[in-house]
């Protein structure tokens, strides 16, 4: 397995046009997320930002979000895109029975910031937070810690904020160079190819602190803690890279020497030094075994991602992040 992992001197601001935003607001948007989605949403709590998912009631995925809370009443998900609407239309059947509402706001922007993150921030009257998993914010926008090797913040505000973003780039291989950092970090967000097709833990949702075990009943929860307490998870998130400039979609297939698929790619991008890098969820004997892999007919080699496959309650997290 290797281990070497190439900087990515590609890494700047840019205007990340894959993620979006659904707002969720009233007097019962903090009782109507608990019965919904995986965090415990009273972590949310104006500086961390739990990550969380939504699932079906077998427990596959819908969505999975970052959970920001911008007020008394109000909530922020960040999530793909792809899957804006659907979320809302899914959560929509449930909101109609408490006091809250649901607003997309497609045409928020989302920059990735880098070295600048700072004079952004400024223009937009915000402290970086410099803890991963927190944020800052105001009535006008708000600015979230990364993860990555390389320090990173995510700044969201309306379009008709005056901002001086001339150095924010918006063009798809500064995406790339972002998406990158993401899959480097063991982070996939799920999109519209892939909806109701994994369980949390295949994308190493735990592992991330993005399941509470310790909170109440959510749609899914009892499949989901099933198939944790009693180990049946053989499938997990996994970084590969490939000597190509050639693209997998998603979904293609990562087969052993015996052209047997043991996996499937979720999200995949170009690197700087000109490879592929990517994450797919792969059966767990993959690693155990050591087994040679294959994508295309090229070769695939297994990377090492930064955290251990292990539980990580986000109750624990917060507590760390405010200590």
């Amino acid at each position: 397995m290797a281990t070497v992992t190439a900087s990515n001197p590609a890494l700047g601001s840019v205007r990340l046009n894959h993620l979006a935003a659904l707002d969720v607001k009233g007097a019962d948007a903090e009782k109507f997320l608990q019965g919904q989605t995986s965090a415990q949403v009273s972590l949310a709590d104006g500086r961390f930002a739990p990550l969380t998912c939504f699932c079906t009631p077998k427990g596959r995925m819908l969505a999975n979000a970052q959970l920001v809370r911008l007020g008394e009443e109000h909530f922020r998900l960040l999530l793909s895109v792809t899957l804006l609407e659907s979320l809302a239309n899914h959560l929509k059947k449930f909101a109609a029975f408490y006091k809250t509402e649901l607003v997309s706001l497609p045409d928020l922007i989302v920059i990735g910031a880098r070295d600048d993150a700072q004079s952004l921030a400024n223009q937009l009257d915000l402290e970086l937070p410099d803890q991963v998993g927190t944020h800052t914010h105001n009535d006008q926008a708000s600015v979230l810690r990364y993860p990555g090797e390389t320090s990173r913040w995510l700044l969201c505000f309306d379009k008709d904020h005056k901002v001086d973003v001339v150095s924010v780039q918006d063009d798809q291989a500064s995406r790339n160079a972002w998406q990158l950092e993401d899959i480097r970090s063991g982070l996939a967000w799920l999109t519209d190819a892939q909806q109701d097709h994994f369980l949390p833990q295949m994308l190493n949702w735990e592992a991330l602190g993005g399941i509470s075990f310790k909170k109440g009943c959510y749609t899914g929860q009892e499949v989901v803690a099933r198939a944790h307490f009693r180990g049946q998870v053989k499938k997990r998130l996994m970084r590969v890279s490939l000597d190509t400039d050639t693209l997998p979609e998603v979904g293609a297939s990562v087969v052993n020497g015996d052209d047997k698929a043991v996996g499937e790619v979720v999200v995949s991008t170009t690197t700087p030094q000109g490879g592929v890098e990517l994450l797919a969820v792969m059966n767990t004997k993959v690693a155990e075994e050591q087994t040679p892999l294959f994508l295309a007919g090229g070769p695939a080699t297994l990377l090492p991602l930064p955290y251990a496959i292990e539980r990580v309650d986000p109750e624990q997290l917060a507590v760390s992040l405010h200590g």
